[in-house]
This record gives C-alpha cells, structure tokens and sequence, in this order.
C-alpha cells in the first residue's frame, strides 16, 4: 500500500484560499490578518492535524499569574498548579500583573517571549486583543475563580459562591439569629455579587426582613471586615451575626468584636469563606464556607495542558462545589 502524501503548507494554503505569505503571518502570530480569515486558515490547519514548528520550542513550563500573593489563599492556588504540573514534567513559574481585573499590559510581552506551555491567570478576565495574541501562539489559558462574568469563550474555573453564600447564612439562621450582617467583597467582582445574593436567598427564604444597612462590600482583607465590623455593631440595633466574605474579613470581624467588649461565639458568632488553613488556628476556630481553592487550581491546569495537546474541551466553564464547615466561632442565639 502506497504511504498517503504529504500534505504541506503550501497545500493547506491553497485549499483555503489564501497565499503562503498570509499562512506565515498566521503562523507566526502576525495580528495584520483578518479574523474571519484566520480562523478559516486555522480550521484547515486542525483538519489536517498540523502542529506548528515552533511549538516544539515552548518552554517545558506553565505559567501562573496573580494580581496579588496573599499567601493564606494563594499557596492552595499554588499548590493545585504544581501537583498537575509536576505530574506532567513541568515547571511551575509564578507572575505578579496587574489588577484583580486583568494583567497589565506589559505581560502579554513576556510572556509570548517565555512561551510557557499554558497560562493560569487568577483574574476576573482577560482583553480579548491579548486572547487572540495567546491562541495565536498556541499558548492556551485557564482564568482561576473569576472575579467578573468572562466570556463564553474564556476557559474558567470557580466556584458555587452564590450556593456559599447560601448555606453560610442558612446556618446563622438555624441557630436562631435574625439581625446577620454580610460584609462581601468588592462591588465590581461577581464572586463578591454572588455571595451576597445567596445570603439575600436565605434571609428572604426564611421570611426575614432585609435591612440594606447590614450588607456591607468590603476589600476581602482584614482591615476591611474590621472597619464595617466596628460600623455595624455601633448601630442602635446591631447585628448578633456577621457571615464575612473571606476568612480574611472574618477576622477584622472577630478583632472588631473583641474591640466592643464582645466574644465570640458567646455574643457574636462569625461564618468566614475559603476555609484556609488559618481557620483551623483561630481561636474559637472558624466556621466557614469551604472553597476549593487547590481543586481549582489543579483542574485550571489539567484543561490547559488538555488544550495545550489539542483536545477539545467538554465544557469551557467550571463551577467546583463549596461546603460548609462548622467549627467553633457559630452558636445557637441567646436573646
């Protein structure tokens, strides 16, 4: 049997259409080409299985970008990137960009320079111009527990916080408080939105009263809780209950208790989010909404490398599941 011919460039090129000078600008990730044309010419490229020359020369590593290193959260991050990662005989190189919306300009040089195997961005989205540069250079991206509402298109991973924030202020209520308090994040991030409306779900399913004044958008960091924190228990009618967006902000929330002559959980009880390994060490240690912080990052980085291989992904969107975990900073109301 005659082996099949080869199929070259200049093939592929002429059965879509377009001129070997257009194949190498797509190739080379050239951005003077139309979109229409290059998704045509990308098309017939997958069709015929070719993998491009250069990708034999991407750096053996995956890179992982943060705005921030808040080391309580980020490490579990870290962590679940660097399990699958070193699983697949890859390294792990760690970034710093931007703001918790996107990365800075400036990145998206770098890192088409360093040409890691996959990207991993704890960000809320990325500009759709640095989206096609990426795909462009066949350098795949995963965007971790995302702070805004990404595209359709934009492979995520998060996590169920309107669910959290649900079950953290069903448990409240169980206990028999009535004036809970909710100090969320920052206004402009989705996880923050969510969290609050399922705090907002709970309290109209058991048929209380929403006072606005209770709800409070925060920083997710510990100044922030404490601040509102000291706000609301100043109030004529204070809160016996807070459920803090962030482990983070549930300790402002207990120092500020501490501050009013208050215990916790004996005159205050207190329901953080994240469940980081500080919660364990608090004393009283913390309830809390377990996120799956290292989940999510080990599953961020098993669909990039599945898209780094060329394999379609079933779903671009992932929701992991969060629980929560009663310890000892919740107790039933004594009025």
């Amino acid at each position: 049997m005659a082996d099949t011919p080869r199929v070259t460039l200049a093939d592929i090129a002429a059965e879509a259409g377009v001129s070997l000078a257009t194949m190498s600008k797509v190739l080379n990730g050239r951005t003077d080409v139309a979109p229409a044309t290059r998704a045509r010419l990308e098309e017939h490229l997958k069709r015929h299985g070719y993998r491009r020359r250069n990708s034999t020369q991407r750096n053996e590593v995956v890179e992982l970008v943060f705005h921030e290193l808040e080391p309580s959260w980020s490490m579990e991050v870290i962590e679940g990137v660097e399990d699958v990662a070193h699983a697949a005989g890859l390294s792990v190189v760690l970034t710093v960009s931007g703001d918790r919306h996107a990365p800075s300009a400036d990145w998206i040089d770098g890192v088409l320079r360093r040409r890691p195997v996959g990207v991993i961005l704890v960000f809320s989205d990325i500009e759709p111009r640095y989206r096609e540069k990426l795909r462009s250079r066949g350098i795949p991206f995963v965007i971790v527990d995302p702070a805004g509402d990404p595209s359709p298109d934009v492979p995520s991973v998060g996590s169920a916080n309107w669910s959290g924030g649900l079950m953290a202020t069903r448990h409240l209520i169980e206990l028999g408080h009535r004036r809970i308090a909710a100090i969320t994040g920052p206004e402009d991030m989705m996880c923050s939105l969510a969290r609050v409306d399922g705090y907002r779900s709970a309290m109209n399913a058991a048929g209380l009263p929403i006072d606005p004044e209770l709800i409070r958008f925060g920083d997710f960091h510990p100044g922030g809780g404490e601040r509102h924190a000291r706000d609301l228990l100043a109030l004529g009618d204070p809160p016996t209950a807070f459920f803090a967006g962030s482990d983070l902000q549930a300790l402002g929330v207990i120092a500020a208790g501490s501050a009013a002559g208050l215990s916790v959980p004996d005159d205050l009880s207190v329901v953080g989010y994240d469940d980081i390994a500080l919660a364990r060490w608090m004393s009283p240690q913390l309830t809390t909404v377990h996120q799956p912080l290292r989940r999510m990052g080990e599953e961020a980085t098993r669909l990039a490398l599945r898209l780094a291989d060329g394999a379609t992904a079933d779903t671009l969107r992932m929701d992991l599941a969060t629980h929560l975990v009663v310890r000892g900073s919740t107790a039933p109301f004594a009025a």
